[in-house]
């Protein structure tokens, strides 16, 4: 797995993706899901995750909104990685902006 930060996307990959402008993206999963891969040797190249700099920033108006925004793309991302549902994404991500964590996960007991 890479992940990369790149200044933003390609006209290409915005088109490819159907995404017209204003619109844009913050972040790409590429790859295979570990829900749907075979374990199987294969020859496929490594997955990535790409966060975009610049459509980061020019959407957000100040550092904490840039940190905030950065955390939300890498959590939907590696959800994709997952292979999580776009709901399990978005419940996770709620939790991220409301500032919860799991107990467990964090070392703190309820």
């Amino acid at each position: 797995m890479a992940v990369i930060v790149e200044d933003e996307p390609s006209a290409e990959l915005l088109e490819e993706m159907g995404i017209e402008p204003p619109d844009t993206l913050f972040g790409l999963y590429q790859g295979t899901p570990l829900t749907e891969r075979s374990w199987s040797p294969s020859s496929t190249l490594p997955d990535r995750i790409v966060i975009f700099q610049r459509p980061i920033e020019w959407a957000c108006e100040t550092e904490d909104e840039i940190v905030g925004t950065i955390g939300e793309t890498v959590i939907h991302e590696f959800g994709h990685y997952f292979g999580l549902s776009e709901e399990e994404i978005e419940e996770i991500e709620e939790r991220y902006w409301r500032g919860e964590a799991d107990a467990e996960t964090a070392g703190d007991e309820p």
